[in-house]
């Protein structure tokens, strides 16, 4: 038998303590099972940790955190839940539309042509001024293909929005489809210049599930442009023959509450449902035009439809809400300076 190293016994020797040493390990052996030991621990801890982690993340986006106190700014991403892949805060009920890549990072969208593997592809880039064209476009799929699986998101299989660069002439369009996948939509705009068309949906993937997203694109009007110079921020608007007061200081980086209460002759407005909402708010960043689309609570909050908006950067944008009353959809537009 040979001896361990350094164990001054010569080689073939052996006492009554051998029988010991094949029992029990030697110093170097229990040092490596020591080690080895360390090890498991570790990783059975850190898989535990990352078990327990993703357990927290579920429960914030899986809707089980508290809802925050009425008034009470939240930070972007605290007490988020989805529902139909778009966002909103848990137990709250409105939800705001996804970014460009279709997470659920709040930043501003329609910046990008294509998103999540889906591009908008219109027919028509141009149009001449005050004649009404049927515009057409597709959203091509990953498959190069044009995407004909949406779902219906707040009555309608698809949003088409079109603002001027300067921020005037919003229009809220409802296209449809044909077999192929070609949308079209009458389409009147009056004064020459630049356009941002936003097509904001949701497709139904192979798997199933439902992918939300917002693709912008151009669109010119050619002749003579004079901007319209972005009215300064006034928290009472008129809309048709109401008065639209805007409630709020819209944050960034923090879901804030900002409500619209609607009056006519001093008399609070009875707001009816318009596609499943009591309003829609569309805000669109100057500059980039990136794009925010807003639903709010599911009911008036204190007879004052509420959402919780949640501007991506600092800037100046321009904030369109939506309402309906007496069967007639009225617009009341905002300048929103956010610092």
């Amino acid at each position: 038998v040979a001896a361990p190293d350094g164990d001054p016994r010569p080689t073939g020797t052996l006492d009554r303590n051998d029988s010991a040493r094949r029992r029990w390990p030697q110093p170097s052996d229990r040092h490596l099972a020591l080690l080895v030991g360390g090890l498991v621990v570790a990783l059975v801890t850190g898989f535990g940790l990352g078990r327990i982690g993703a357990g927290d993340e579920r429960s914030t986006t899986g809707g089980t955190g508290a809802v925050p106190p009425p008034g009470t700014p939240v930070a972007a991403g605290q007490a988020m839940s989805t529902v139909d892949g778009h966002r909103h805060v848990a137990g709250t009920g409105p939800h705001t539309h996804p970014g460009d890549d279709g997470t659920s990072q709040t930043q501003a969208a329609g910046t990008t042509v294509s998103a999540g593997g889906y591009t908008l592809q219109p027919v028509e880039r141009s149009q001449p001024a005050g004649v009404t064209v049927n515009y057409r476009f597709r959203i091509i799929g990953t498959d190069r293909r044009a995407a004909t699986g949406f779902a219906v998101v707040h009555e309608k299989t698809l949003h088409l929005i079109v603002v001027g660069r300067d921020l005037a002439g919003y229009q809220h369009l409802h296209p449809t489809m044909a077999p192929d996948g070609t949308w079209s939509v009458p389409l009147k705009l009056s004064r020459p210049g630049g356009y941002r068309i936003y097509a904001d949906f949701s497709v139904t993937t192979p798997g199933g599930s439902r992918l939300p997203l917002v693709l912008g694109v151009d669109h010119l009007v050619p002749g003579a442009h004079s901007p319209t110079a972005l009215p300064p921020p006034h928290a009472a608007v008129t809309a048709g023959p109401y008065t639209v007061s805007m409630e709020g200081t819209p944050a960034v980086g923090m879901m804030s509450p900002t409500s619209f209460r609607v009056v006519r002759s001093g008399t609070p407005a009875q707001v009816e449902r318009y596609l499943g909402a009591y309003g829609h708010l569309v805000v669109v960043r100057e500059g980039d035009l990136g794009y925010v689309h807003v639903h709010p609570e599911p009911e008036p909050v204190d007879g004052a439809v509420k959402f919780w908006l949640t501007p991506p950067s600092p800037g100046r944008y321009r904030a369109f809400f939506d309402f309906q009353v007496d069967g007639t959809v009225h617009t009341a537009e905002y300048t929103i300076d956010v610092r």
